[in-house]
């Protein structure tokens, strides 16, 4: 994460690259060299001047109007998340916050005894950071072994600089690029979190794959879908997901809890087992 201004040019950047022109009408001669469109044909069909969009790309213009945000996002084709990750890379500068005390973030005790009731259900709660801030025993087991402390509880940190997160998720590199558009969007929305600041300059210092993929500037809001473990005890097993979005809550803000199911037979049982291995004594 650098300054705002640093962001938004990357990000559009990323973004301009992406756009064919022949998409745009404008025909490509064999000697462009140049992926995507050009400055000044962005410019031109967004309606502003050259000279303004390239001061937005240097990060010397870091606040446009609604209307110019609009404009660039219709023709670089934005979805919602990106448009909403673009306003957020251009809202008014917010101050770093730092803590001396650095308080764990936590859940509700409410919370808590919530996961503990899904007996038959694997659930946990992250944070904006990508922390795992609280989990049941078969969310802890999908999850390669949060209670024992078997790995890292920052999920980002697990997944990048624990060769074990490979074997835990047999389709790491999907896993891997969710995980830094999340955290991309986070940054984008929290610009202001010195601790999450620290996380993505030690993750780019420390894995060249986190460096690649954060460098591609994609945003993502993972709502929902399927994803895919491998647990010594049952083997692989393929669940559906859901994530929901709680209430802010004693200054704790961008906490999700995620709840997966089995959508076939054969994931039901390995559930069922994985329950029941966990429950005994080893």
């Amino acid at each position: 994460m650098d300054d705002d201004g640093r962001e938004l040019g990357a990000f559009l950047r990323s973004r301009r690259a992406r756009v064919a022109p022949e998409s745009m009408g404008i025909a490509v001669g064999s000697r462009r060299r140049v992926p995507g469109l050009r400055r000044e044909e962005l410019a031109q069909l967004a309606g502003i001047s050259v000279d303004y969009y390239v001061r937005l790309e240097q990060g010397r213009a870091t606040q446009p109007s609604p209307e110019i945000l609009d404009a660039l996002a219709d023709v670089l084709g934005l979805g919602r998340t990106e448009r909403e990750h673009l306003r957020a890379l251009t809202a008014a500068p917010r101050k770093v916050r730092r803590s001396s005390r650095r308080r764990p973030e936590r859940v509700r005790p409410e919370l808590q005894r919530l996961l503990d009731a899904m007996y038959g259900l694997p659930a946990l709660v992250t944070g904006h950071r990508q922390d795992v801030l609280a989990w049941n025993r078969l969310g802890s087991e999908l999850a390669g072994g949060l209670g024992e402390g078997r790995r890292d509880r920052n999920n980002a940190r697990y997944l990048f600089l624990d060769p074990a997160s490979r074997e835990t998720f047999p389709d790491w590199p999907q896993r891997a690029r969710e995980t830094v558009a999340v955290l991309r969007l986070a940054a984008g929305r929290h610009a202001d979190d010195e601790r999450l600041r620290e996380l993505v300059g030690e993750l780019s210092v420390r894995s060249e794959e986190f460096g690649a993929l954060w460098a591609s500037a994609d945003v993502m809001v993972c709502g929902s879908g399927t994803k895919r473990f491998r647990h010594p005890a049952v083997g692989e097993l393929t669940l559906r997901y859901e994530t929901l979005q709680l209430p802010v809550s004693a200054g704790q803000a961008g906490q999700e809890l995620h709840v997966y199911n089995a959508e076939d037979a054969g994931a039901e049982e390995a559930l069922r087992l994985l329950g029941a291995w966990t429950a005994s004594p080893r």
